[in-house]
């Protein structure tokens, strides 16, 4: 057979189309076995998805997360799956990770969460786009290249993780900290208009006040703790007006910000409150220092409450994402994308930020070259990602397996 790079791009993508049913048929199944999460017992599809691998000819890694673990965390189980691959002597390892844990679907839909059912070339559920659209992605990307003759070397990896939406520690990052993979490169589960090279981190707490609740027909006889809330939202929600100044040089990317995203407090219409919780989410960009945010946010709540007598505070970290920062040894990797996506989309795949945060910026801290780069359309917003009616373009997923297949193969030839 012909070793022309143009020849061996062609066989890759018949290898691709002619198991694009089964690919789908795969991306189905995996749908149709739930991770919400919470509650987060995501074992199951660890177990199912490994065995729809064997099937394959691909022999997956189990590695549970204990127990305790994972419960400390506030879910019930955690097996992450590493699939390995050599193709000879040397070479890079390149890591494909994507993540099969996803938010609850929530009402609204017009099918079936789980259903996965397939309407004028989209299919429907839950994860169809983020992300286990990219466990079908890469594997068949992986098929595609064993199909290939010619000299390779190195070895892909297959990165099936269940921790995501609670920040990553349990999925990545415990691969990660175990030393059970040390890559060189990663390519994770994104859009596949677009190459992502960096990412916003996250800053979540959660803030107590404590007052002292008193009935309401006597109120001078308690301290009103919702009245110090009220004064610590809206001292939070003006800062905004500072962090809208910070501006990030990365494309796609534009300010920090800061949510409050869950308020709980008081005990009935007749009792002054005398404890409210809040949560807030204070999005990092590339260019801050997480350390400098955490201590800046800290001050303000702690010199807005000081200013409510008789109410005390207590803060305490929830999460503490890092950013992905823009890296100079993402470039092959940047490139072979850029390059196969604009030949298999025929437009050109641009680079970018994203105001997200995930998994990545974990492989990032550990010195892996990363992108993020997958099957999906050109925002979270078009597929519908953790919202009802979550989709995907079959026609972006045959695609994008393509783009991927080609791109390891660039990264692998001898």
């Amino acid at each position: 057979m012909s070793d022309d790079p143009r020849d061996v791009y062609a066989r890759l993508d018949a290898a691709v189309d002619r198991r694009f049913d089964e690919e789908v048929r795969f991306l189905q199944a995996l749908v149709r076995v739930p991770t919400d999460t919470p509650p987060g017992d995501n074992a199951p599809h660890a177990d199912k998805t490994a065995a729809l691998l064997a099937g394959m000819g691909l022999a997956a890694e189990k590695h549970p997360v204990p127990q305790a673990q994972v419960h400390a965390q506030g879910m019930q189980s955690i097996t992450n799956l590493i699939v390995r691959h050599r193709f000879g002597h040397g070479g890079p390892v390149i890591a494909l990770n994507a993540h099969g844990d996803v938010v609850p679907p929530g009402e609204g839909w017009a099918h079936p969460p789980y259903g996965a059912d397939i309407v004028e070339g989209r299919l429907y559920g839950r994860a169809a786009a983020v992300s286990k659209s990219d466990f079908a992605t890469y594997t068949f990307a992986l098929l595609a290249l064993e199909e290939l003759a010619g000299a390779l070397r190195g070895t892909v990896e297959l990165h099936f993780t269940y921790d995501e939406e609670f920040g990553g520690e349990l999925g990545p990052g415990w691969l990660l900290a175990h030393q059970l993979t040390e890559p060189d490169y990663l390519i994770a589960a994104g859009f596949s208009y677009q190459v992502v090279t960096a990412h916003n981190g996250c800053l979540q707490m959660e803030v107590t006040l404590h007052g002292l609740a008193s009935h309401a027909a006597y109120p001078q006889t308690g301290v009103d703790a919702l009245q110090a809330a009220t004064k610590l939202l809206a001292a939070l929600y003006a800062h905004n007006d500072v962090l809208r100044g910070r501006r990030s040089g990365i494309t796609g990317i534009t300010h920090p910000y800061l949510n409050v995203g869950r308020i709980e407090g008081g005990s009935n219409t007749n009792v002054v409150p005398g404890k409210v919780v809040l949560k807030l989410d204070r999005r990092m960009i590339p260019e801050e220092d997480a350390a400098a945010v955490e201590a800046e946010v800290r001050t303000l709540i702690e010199s807005t409450v000081a200013e409510c007598p008789g109410v005390r505070v207590e803060i305490r970290r929830l999460l503490l994402a890092q950013a992905l920062k823009p890296q100079q040894a993402n470039a092959p990797l940047v490139t072979a994308i850029r390059k196969h996506g604009e030949a298999v989309f025929g437009e050109p795949i641009p680079v970018s930020g994203t105001p997200l945060y995930t998994d990545v910026r974990l492989y990032g801290a550990a010195g892996v070259a990363a992108v993020i780069y997958g099957a999906g359309p050109r925002t979270v917003l078009e597929s519908n990602a953790k919202r009802a009616d979550e989709h995907l373009v079959l026609e972006d997923l045959r695609r994008a397996t393509k783009v991927v297949a080609r791109t390891l193969r660039d990264m692998l030839a001898a």
